[in-house]
């Protein structure tokens, strides 16, 4: 069985047909991550005001009424961007969870949220407790396509392992492809911002509330042989280097995915470095077409183990690599992460033939955030 094998001393910058990018050290500038990111070009054309703990009719608001409702916590959002072909959005991100409010009769409400990659759908809707279940969703998915005049969609991410079921079922009843992953990058920096200016302002918001549902963070097991690779090396390129190999990548191969962080409101200098993982594998093609058919997250330098650790799903870990621990190595492994929380948890993982290689047979940039706070 092949095995990854700690190979560099040093972190290093790759070509990958990149002969001026060759940078020693990592770079101290920080991104810009402004929020909220989904307020660039969004206009709302249609918002749902109900408190949480009562039920009412759907109005169309003015012009003004819309300038007021978007100050106001227990507005519901109901907008889909005039400027996009209704028929293009065929992959949503969701979440159905209880929030840090409470309702007229104590319980804590839920919230349906609802969002494509691009934020041209945004929607949201409060429920109370006692209609949680795949019905309520089902209904709710085709009230959406409904209302908005949308396909059914092909696939539905999400990232709550404990709802699992309910989205599933909900969404093979609409021959939908339930997708569990925390690769809803618009959908987790929403809720983030939503907290901010959502949550906290609603009259029945509850400071220190913990998340009903937390995230799931296992220990990882064991890499399934098809993920092995045989060599591989931290590796660093600059910013600008690493869009174009996404790109790419794809082009060449359709291995791979980049990540629009314009979109995103991350904001990187061009020159700054980004951290990455270049593995090697005399079968590079078929490694990169089982990583594809996965969803994969984040990479993490796990010092204490001296290993590094694959995250894919929802709650999937692996052990992807090990090294012979030292004080070299360890340094190597902090640099790394260090330089991965400075980009703001951007990162990559790129797949060659060999770890000298001018191109990549697979690249994947990645970004890891943190849970949100609800």
């Amino acid at each position: 069985m092949a095995t990854l094998t700690f190979n560099s001393t040093t972190l290093k910058t790759p070509s990958f047909n990149y002969p001026n990018s060759i940078i020693t050290k990592l770079s101290s500038s920080k991104p810009t991550i402004k929020f909220p990111f989904f307020t660039k070009k969004k206009l709302f054309l249609q918002l749902q005001t109900r408190s949480a703990s009562e039920t009412s009719v759907t109005t169309t608001t003015t012009q003004k009424d819309i300038e007021e409702d978007k100050e106001d916590p227990t507005a519901e959002t109901c907008y889909l961007d005039p400027e996009t072909d209704p028929d293009e959005i065929l992959s949503w991100e969701l979440d159905f969870c209880s929030r840090p409010i409470l309702d007229a009769r104590g319980k804590k409400v839920w919230e349906l949220v609802v969002c494509d990659k691009s934020l041209s759908l945004q929607y949201t809707k409060y429920f109370p407790n006692n209609v949680i279940n795949s019905i309520t969703l089902k209904d709710s998915i085709v009230g959406i396509c409904d209302e908005l005049d949308l396909p059914v969609p092909r696939n539905i991410r999400f990232f709550r392992a404990q709802m699992q079921t309910i989205i599933t079922k909900a969404c093979k009843e609409l021959g939908i492809r339930a997708l569990p992953s925390k690769r809803c990058l618009s959908l987790l920096l929403w809720l983030e911002e939503r907290y901010e200016t959502v949550y906290t302002k609603h009259p029945g918001f509850q400071k220190g509330s913990k998340p009903l549902l937390p995230l799931d963070n296992p220990f990882p097991t064991k890499l399934p042989e098809d993920l092995f690779g045989e060599r591989w090396a931290f590796v660093q390129l600059p910013y600008s280097a690493v869009r174009e190999e996404a790109s790419a990548s794809e082009e060449r191969f359709g291995y791979g995915s980049g990540l629009d962080l314009d979109l995103l409101g991350i904001e990187i200098d061009e020159k700054t470095l980004i951290p990455g993982l270049a593995v090697a594998s005399s079968r590079a093609k078929i490694l990169s077409a089982f990583m594809n058919g996965l969803e994969l997250c984040a990479i993490e330098a796990d010092t204490a183990r001296a290993n590094l650790t694959l995250s894919v799903a929802i709650s999937t870990r692996y052990v992807y690599a090990t090294y012979k621990k030292s004080p070299t190595s360890t340094k190597e492994a902090e640099a790394w992460e260090a330089a991965k929380k400075a980009s703001g948890g951007l990162h990559f993982l790129a797949i060659q033939d060999e770890l000298d290689s001018e191109n990549c047979v697979g690249f994947w940039l990645l970004l890891d955030l943190p849970p949100p706070p609800v």
